[in-house]
């Protein structure tokens, strides 16, 4: 293996420990703070998962340059996914009271009752609880932050599969002197 298969390995390895973390904390704030998880909080949840599986395969093939732009590609996706989620959500959350539609059923009733696209459908218009906000931190909804880890993982996943690495792991060119000329 070069050392660019393993440095993309451990990178992709750090981007499955960062989904993690974000769900042991989405864990603690349902468990361990009190905190249910709205419809769209779910849909964050599983696009958070998703994007760690992704990153925890990427880091156990270990592809070539094509295989990893693959996953890059992958990646960048589940996290559009993700942030459109949780941007309907900080959306929702900005309304004026008034404008906020109803408290729905919840997740598990929508999809044992309805077909999954109807389900689906229900959930990304939103229901007052997906309106609520529980907890921030630094004036930022919990949706809010959510968009922001997902946005920097994706950006983080492009840096990590997209980006050409020499042989070596040197991505500069050769060492110059301050006049220009080559070592010698």
């Amino acid at each position: 293996m070069t050392e660019a298969h393993a440095r993309r390995r451990l990178y992709n390895g750090l981007g499955a420990l960062v989904c993690a973390g974000l769900m042991a904390f989405a864990l603690y704030a349902q468990y361990g703070l009190g905190l249910a998880p709205c419809p769209l909080c779910v849909f964050q949840r599983v696009a958070v998962i998703a994007l760690g599986a992704i990153f925890l395969v990427a880091a156990l093939h270990a592809p070539g340059r094509g295989g990893a732009a693959l996953y890059g590609g992958l990646m960048i996706v589940v996290a559009a996914v993700g942030m459109a989620v949780a941007g309907r959500q900080v959306w929702l959350q900005q309304l004026p009271p008034d404008e906020v539609p109803a408290c729905g059923p919840g997740l598990d009733y929508m999809l044992d009752v309805f077909p999954f696209t109807e389900a689906l459908a229900m959930v990304f218009q939103g229901s007052g609880e997906c309106a609520e906000v529980e907890w921030s931190l630094l004036g930022i909804s919990m949706a809010g932050w959510v968009f922001v880890m997902l946005a920097a993982l994706a950006a983080f996943a492009a840096w990590t599969n997209f980006r050409r690495v020499r042989r070596g792991g040197s991505r500069a060119g050769p060492a110059t002197d301050p006049g220009g000329a080559p070592p010698g």
